[in-house]
């Protein structure tokens, strides 16, 4: 695809001046922003810490080995469900996990019962402390996955909790559930008031109200911004993979956060969603505008202005389409067009971002892009020509057909600093297997103008965050982990982190130079991102969350599969 190849250097020489900023400390940027939060200093209280999403905490001694046979280094772990996607989020001293009810931590939910279950838990002990319960949707696998869980991460401050859960539905609770013997409000239809269990404040329902039609889950981890809610809704296709049943329903929303209402909605990707809708949004603010950025369904990848139009509606700032024009979406995982899961980030002032698919869909062809959000309208790197030589509307399967006589050409108001799907670095004349961007699932990490994605293909790569060389972006080195990561990267201490399929955590030296400091096997699949909170690494595999720290020793060790979790000494 001669034309994108093109596009790609044009838009690279357009926003070489952005390109030219002075060091930037992400983990500063963090910790500056939880300073204007009822939180602690060094939690870590949504995913990426921020809405940021720059998975960059402030850590010192966070430890590169560990073993969950004698406890070393483990200061206690839990048990979750068997099947655990979410995050861990750490704030005032709880911690916030989604997963599923195989463990049965209620009374009234045995663990046969199948349930999206947010469970909190001390931060210092893991003492199990309440369940917010989403019962599973009578429509079945196409709207609410069995087993799957909670698969969004909470976003929360002092005391309020908002997340959406497995039912198509946006909860704030109460940070201390029932515990502290108070009802509150509006929501006061809960079916009990035990101790252990969530009190919800306020309750939104993306189907009931907005006619949201959920492709398999609701998996948005929200993100807030002053008195902003930001959600992506699921809104996806039916059983068929073909219908979009709610065409007209919205992709993206702002809710008031301290009430619930609905303040904006958008449908943008109406009737070219892809499959499903499963990324998260990120917010920030640039030139004096306040942005959120939304990952669509229909592998564009959109910025709003937070306030709306003031009417209900959004107000677009600009899009980008993350796949080449000519790229065909075909079922069973052979398709060339993709969608976006990962969360974008935000990095001194450039967005990051790449396309995605269902994980059983393979791990296929990807893009992963920086992109210059200063730009306005529609920025992405081609325009589709039809053969009457007019602009085209965007296509759901494929863009620009050339055996129609359509054709893709560069668009000279592209936004992207650099475009990364293949780079020859051994300058060797073939693009070899570790040298490919495949799609990813997860978000990148970025500091020291480093940036580490993972890929679905198990490929981890570390390349230059701005600049580019000949066109493209500068590859310092990919490493092969042999197995899927689903997760996203973690940098802190000089450190980065990444889990596997296989149950491993890899952690690299943060440098343009390959270097495995450790690999430690989790004993059960990884399918989340560890994260670091006051100086302790929290990690969660298939079935169990644990709290590693340094001179830490869990006496006996971790049991796999026990009923309960114990605190080191």
């Amino acid at each position: 695809m001669k034309s994108f190849a093109l596009a790609v250097a044009m838009a690279s020489i357009a926003v070489g001046v952005a390109c030219a900023a002075d060091k930037f400390n992400p983990t500063d940027a963090v910790v500056n922003s939880l300073s204007k939060m009822k939180v602690g200093k060094y939690d870590w209280p949504q995913w990426g810490g921020s809405s940021y999403r720059n998975n960059t905490p402030e850590g010192k001694d966070i430890p590169t080995e560990w073993n969950l046979d004698t406890g070393e280094n483990v200061l206690w772990a839990v048990p979750l469900g068997s099947q655990t996607y979410g995050n861990p989020v750490v704030a005032n001293g709880k911690v916030f996990v989604g997963t599923n009810n195989t463990h049965g931590y209620l009374k009234r939910y045995p663990g046969k019962v199948d349930l999206g279950c947010l469970l909190a838990f001390d931060e210092k002990t893991g003492k199990f402390l309440w369940q917010c319960s989403s019962t599973k949707l009578p429509s079945g696998r196409v709207n609410d996955w069995p087993l799957m869980g909670i698969c969004s991460t909470v976003c929360c401050d002092d005391t309020r909790v908002w997340y959406n859960t497995s039912r198509g539905e946006v909860l704030c609770l109460d940070v201390e559930g029932f515990a502290d013997g108070e009802n509150d409000g509006p929501f006061k239809a809960e079916p009990n008031e035990n101790k252990d269990e969530a009190d919800i404040i306020w309750r939104y329902d993306l189907m009931g109200s907005l006619g949201v039609f959920q492709h398999n889950m609701c998996s948005c981890s929200l993100t807030c911004a002053g008195d902003y809610c930001f959600v992506i809704t699921g809104n996806g296709v039916d059983d068929d993979h073909i219908n979009i049943p709610a065409p007209n329903a919205p992709s993206f929303i702002c809710l008031d956060k301290n009430t619930g209402k609905l303040l904006w909605s958008d449908k943008s990707p109406g009737l070219n969603i892809l499959h499903g809708q499963w990324s998260s949004p990120c917010a920030f603010e640039i030139g004096g505008q306040a942005q959120v950025v939304m990952g669509g369904g229909d592998g564009w990848i959109y910025s709003f202005d937070p306030a709306g139009d003031g009417k209900g509606a959004a107000k677009l700032l600009w899009k980008f389409d993350g796949n080449p024009k000519e790229s065909v979406y075909l079922l069973g995982g052979r398709a060339t067009r993709n969608h976006i899961i990962g969360t974008p980030v935000f990095y001194d002032g450039l967005v990051y971002s790449g396309v995605g698919e269902d994980p059983e869909h393979g791990e296929g062809i990807g893009h992963y892009y920086c992109i210059d959000p200063t730009k306005r309208g529609d920025i992405s790197l081609e325009l589709a020509i039809g053969a009457d030589g007019k602009e085209m509307p965007p296509r759901r399967l494929q863009c620009v057909d050339t055996k129609k006589g359509e054709k893709a050409i560069p668009n000279p108001n592209a936004g992207a600093v650099w475009h990364f799907d293949s780079v020859d670095r051994n300058k060797n004349g073939k693009i070899e297997f570790e040298e490919t961007m495949h799609r990813t699932i997860g978000s990148a990490a970025i500091k020291d103008d480093l940036l580490f994605i993972a890929d679905f293909a198990g490929l981890v790569h570390c390349l230059d965050a701005k600049k580019t060389e000949n066109g493209k972006p500068i590859v310092y080195w990919s490493h092969d982990m042999f197995a899927a990561a689903w997760g996203s990267v973690l940098i802190v201490d000089g450190k980065v982190y990444i889990g596997d399929e296989d149950g491993d955590i890899t952690i690299f030296e943060l440098s343009k130079k390959m270097k495995i400091l450790s690999e430690n096997n989790m004993v059960n699949s990884v399918y989340s991102t560890p994260v670091v909170a006051n100086n302790t690494l929290f990690i969660s595999n298939k079935s169990t969350l644990f709290a590693i720290k340094d001179g830490a020793t869990l006496k006996g060790g971790v049991k796999q599969g026990a009923t309960s979790g114990g605190a080191a000494e």
